[in-house]
């Protein structure tokens, strides 16, 4: 087992990573839990795990309750946040208790933020089924639903008690949500590691492919990667944690104006936010026009969208950047934004004109 801890004090916790795992989760849960029941939340897309998953528990002799939620970015709502804290309340969740969150990025945010307000603050376990959730979401706290005015931008930050996951779960997923996935993956070295880029660029084919070697390489790198710029910037303060949205401002504007549906996947939107953002700062002059086509072209290959015209999205330029305002980022009437000067140079640029962006989404869109 490949144990990664993030290292936050009092709110320490690991991320253990092995296959097989999610057999496991009983053995693994016994010591945190106690004789106490637990609550299994989870979509409807993964009614295969669920089973697996309350073997496990009852294996270890700890009982369990579950709720199963739509599958969905639209779940990520007022209306299922309630539907979910009353049923939790319902199984008489108490603060020491732990609450479940099997499944993807959606149920991890989800739970995250219902356990974080429930009680003022219960505890809760990620347990990611998504490639995407498992070198993302699941790990770092950060919790939320979507809002009319953008994505995330309810929320709370809460750290879980342990984050388990097993890359053989990823065998069941639909092949756009493990290249939705990978978009994260790359991300990583987009950010400041232009050799995992490099790694990314020999092996994302195989990986992509179902390659398990490669699977387990590239979620133990992610997922060290993240937990050490948590542990340098918890609560994004400093704005070294800040470096984590690369692609997401872009991105977040896209998902919105796709209605934060199936239409454009979170992973899709980074992929093509990325391209954006290399693109823009080659527009600028911050990076060579090479290191942005290097880029593109690894998304092209990988079948995800490298830029605005890939992703789909036809809206005007204008309407793409009032999207952009309302990204929760936004302090003094200013959003920075993260550009790069090249592959694994990205920094975070506060001195960023929105007009200007929208000159460059309007050329984009030509």
């Amino acid at each position: 087992m490949k144990v990664v801890p993030v290292s936050l004090g009092e709110r320490s916790y690991d991320v253990r990573i092995a296959t097989g795992l999610l057999a496991r989760t009983g053995e693994q849960l016994a010591p945190l839990v106690g004789t106490r029941p637990v609550v299994i939340v989870a979509d409807e897309n993964v009614s295969a795990h669920h089973d697996t998953l309350r073997r496990s528990l009852a294996q270890a002799d700890i009982a369990s309750h579950d709720i199963v939620l739509p599958s969905g970015e639209s779940s990520k709502s007022w209306a299922v946040l309630e539907r979910l804290c009353d049923a939790l309340l319902g199984f008489g969740v108490e603060r020491q208790d732990h609450v479940i969150a099997l499944g993807g990025g959606v149920i991890g945010d989800l739970v995250g933020f219902a356990t974080a307000i429930l009680k003022r603050g219960c505890r809760f376990v990620q347990v990611p089924t998504t490639l995407l959730a498992q070198v993302d979401s699941s790990v770092g706290g950060k919790t939320g639903i979507n809002a009319r005015a953008g994505k995330n931008l309810i929320g709370a930050f809460h750290q879980p008690s342990v984050v388990l996951i097993d890359p053989d779960v990823l065998d069941t997923l639909p092949a756009r949500q493990v290249r939705a996935g990978y978009a994260e993956v790359v991300k990583y070295g987009l950010i400041d590691d232009a050799d995992f880029f490099a790694w990314c660029e020999a092996n994302g084919a195989a990986l992509l492919a179902g390659d398990a070697e490669a699977r387990a390489y590239a979620i133990a790198h992610a997922v060290a990667a993240k937990a050490r710029i948590v542990g340098e910037d918890e609560f994004e303060t400093t704005g070294r944690r800040a470096l984590l949205n690369l692609g997401h401002t872009f991105g977040h504007a896209l998902e919105a104006e796709a209605g934060f549906s199936d239409r454009l996947l979170h992973g899709e939107a980074v992929a093509a936010g990325c391209g954006l953002a290399f693109d823009y700062s080659a527009t600028l002059g911050l990076c060579a026009r090479d290191e942005a086509d290097r880029v593109a072209a690894h998304w092209r290959e990988s079948s995800l969208p490298d830029g605005l015209a890939a992703s789909g999205i036809t809206a005007p330029a204008a309407r793409l950047v009032e999207h952009m305002r309302h990204d929760k980022k936004m302090a003094a009437g200013t959003l920075p934004l993260l550009l790069a000067r090249g592959i694994g140079q990205t920094y975070l640029d506060k001195t960023v004109s929105l007009d200007r962006v929208e000159h460059f989404l309007a050329a984009e869109a030509r």
